[in-house]
């Protein structure tokens, strides 16, 4: 059954504005690939705030207020954390699992350190994921195994490791690999905490010493590798670096809509 958008609360209007989402609301497998693919394309991933030592919170009034009302970003915990909730708004049957991330790790097996959601919609379960910087599905991914699904030039599928348990697979200059791993323990809230920390505060984690900047677009999608701004399109990329601190604020504004405080 269609929502209507007059009965929604001012503050999941304001969250559908903000991705730019003005399709029908249901709890259809259409709606939900249409919210996956409008977030990944209105919403950066970014870790500028734990780059900048500005502490991150988990709880959903201040997640909401960075990523609607200031129109930033975040990295998997925020926006997994949000995503779910305007899920779950939308009434949305929802699962909070926690992930290895194993695309580009140095020394595998990798940690648990991301989130993903499982979301059961008519009896099928569906994989969704809207919190990770690099190319992933842009659309929900059925969890059958085996089962090659192509979402524009890019394929997928999911295996069953017997540890590991799902895990996704892409296939990349012909061979499949993996992107990351889950086994379906349901998670709380908190249960994402101390991995959000580590993220956060560990002198080995990556998200305290690079750059990490990305979102989808039209034509492609925008990077930030160290300072250097690579605009990718389908005629090729473009690469800049800022100069000046006001021209990296700019090109911040221009092609991730980020305004940092």
């Amino acid at each position: 059954m269609t929502i209507n958008r007059s009965t929604l609360k001012p503050e999941v209007q304001a969250y559908l504005d903000r991705i730019d989402f003005d399709g029908p609301i249901d709890t259809s497998v259409a709606c939900l690939a249409g919210l996956q693919n409008a977030h990944l394309h209105a919403v950066p991933y970014e870790n500028l705030d734990i780059l900048n030592r500005v502490p991150l919170s988990l709880a959903i009034p201040d997640l909401y207020s960075k990523i609607v009302e200031r129109r930033r970003g975040g990295f998997c915990f925020e926006l997994n954390s949000l995503f779910g909730w305007l899920l779950r708004e939308l009434g949305f049957e929802v699962t909070d699992l926690f992930a290895r991330f194993w695309r580009d790790e140095p020394n595998p097996p990798p940690k648990r350190r991301h989130q993903v959601f499982r979301v059961d919609i008519d009896g099928i379960a569906y994989l969704c994921d809207v919190g990770v910087g690099g190319i992933v599905p842009r659309e929900p991914v059925r969890l059958v195994e085996g089962e090659e699904q192509r979402q524009g030039n890019e394929t997928y599928r999911m295996d069953v490791d017997p540890y590991f348990g799902w895990v996704l697979m892409e296939l990349k200059k012909g061979d499949w690999v993996r992107i990351y791993s889950f086994t379906e323990e349901p998670q709380l809230s908190k249960d994402f905490y101390t991995a959000s920390f580590w993220c956060e505060y560990a002198p080995d984690s990556i998200f305290r010493t690079n750059t990490m900047v990305a979102i989808r677009t039209k034509e492609g999608r925008n990077t930030i590798a160290g300072r250097e701004f690579r605009i990718f399109t389908s005629e090729g990329v473009k690469a800049f670096t800022p100069e000046t601190e006001e021209d990296y604020r700019v090109a911040l504004r221009t092609y991730f809509g980020i305004v940092l405080d």
